[in-house]
């Protein structure tokens, strides 16, 4: 007993006070080892220095400010899924989000965010809350998937014509991308039917619980959800298009619109690490899209690093110090500190 005590003690110790400074240094590191490795870095801060004015300050704090409003959108969203199980706050969501954006950017297709949300769920509530983010992820996937389609249709002829990929696999990729929006939206509205399903398969009391929360979803909560990933994108290419006007990277907005949507589309079907390949993939993939439109590279990569940069990397180390704001995942069900109480235990039995 006393040595089970002195183990839980240890893991909670680790949690509380190593997990979130350690997180953000080795995000601090991974950074500076990314950007050590562009080439073009130095070439990159002499434009950026020479073009800095009050325009482009007010420009760079939109998009600033767009990322919060893109994570807000996020934490929203995420809030309403989750109520169906444990009432959580707007600004108890917004911190789930980041801290998910810690864990993420060390993880495949940043599959980690489940792990850091979870954190703040009470007890018995964490794997059910995995299920209810995977909705989310999926409406997120279904407007990437169907941008992704409309870009693919309209600059399919542009793309084969410049011999970066021939007819036949852009015909492929848009009838795959079709029949995988179909398959995904037919699963999406169906959740509730297919989980009433579950319910009658044998052996359903091992996996029940995860899902049966979600029973209570309906086409309207499975709308708003849609309409907020929808309007997530939005924001995501508001964000490119400002940072194209910003370094001199010659898009109308709907060229910016179907370049960005098949971007997105490339890198959903790509195994990626944000923190290690995302960047390089980002960029390369961007390069080849809008170079079809604009010749200036430099600006390109200046966007897609920027758009990195913001999004993803400044939230992750804010989650990351999020982390070691977290009590409630510390807190037993009498409200007393598991630490505490387990050091006054030890103090006791020696």
């Amino acid at each position: 007993m006393k040595f089970k005590n002195r183990h839980k003690r240890n893991i909670n110790l680790f949690t509380r006070y190593f997990l979130g400074p350690l997180l953000f240094l080795w995000l601090c590191w991974s950074l500076y080892g990314q950007l050590a490795h562009e080439s073009d870095l130095a070439n990159a801060w002499l434009v950026i220095r020479s073009s800095f004015n009050l325009t482009s300050g007010l420009t760079l704090a939109s998009v600033f400010l767009l990322m919060i409003l893109n994570w807000t959108l996020e934490a929203f969203k995420w809030k309403l899924l989750v109520d169906q199980i444990q009432r959580v706050t707007m600004p108890m969501a917004f911190k789930a989000i980041l801290s998910g954006v810690a864990f993420s950017v060390t993880t495949p297709n940043r599959v980690g965010e489940y792990l850091g949300r979870i954190l703040y769920m009470e007890e018995g509530n964490r794997l059910k809350a995995i299920s209810m983010t995977v909705t989310g992820s999926v409406s997120q996937l279904m407007v990437t998937l169907a941008m992704g389609l409309g870009g693919l249709v309209i600059l399919g002829p542009r793309i084969t014509e410049s011999g970066m990929v021939s007819a036949p696999w852009v015909r492929m990729m848009i009838g795959g991308t079709a029949i995988a929006t179909v398959l995904l939206t037919l699963f999406y509205f169906r959740i509730p039917f297919l989980v009433k399903t579950i319910d009658r398969l044998p052996g359903k009391q091992k996996f029940n619980f995860l899902v049966s929360a979600m029973e209570q979803y309906n086409a309207t909560l499975l709308l708003r959800v849609l309409s907020l990933s929808a309007t997530r994108f939005l924001v995501f290419v508001i964000q490119y298009y400002l940072l194209f006007r910003l370094f001199s990277v010659q898009l109308t907005w709907g060229q910016c619109v179907w370049t960005v949507s098949v971007s997105f589309l490339v890198m959903a079907a790509v195994p990626t690490i944000a923190l290690f390949t995302d960047l390089g993939m980002r960029g390369e993939i961007m390069l080849q899209l809008v170079t079809l439109f604009s010749s200036n590279r430099l600006g390109i990569g200046l966007a897609a690093v920027s758009v990195w940069l913001v999004n993803l990397i400044i939230p992750a180390l804010a989650g990351s110090l999020l982390i070691l704001s977290i009590r409630r995942i510390f807190k037993n069900k009498n409200g007393t500190d598991p630490v505490k109480a387990e050091l006054s235990l030890e103090k006791e039995t020696t």
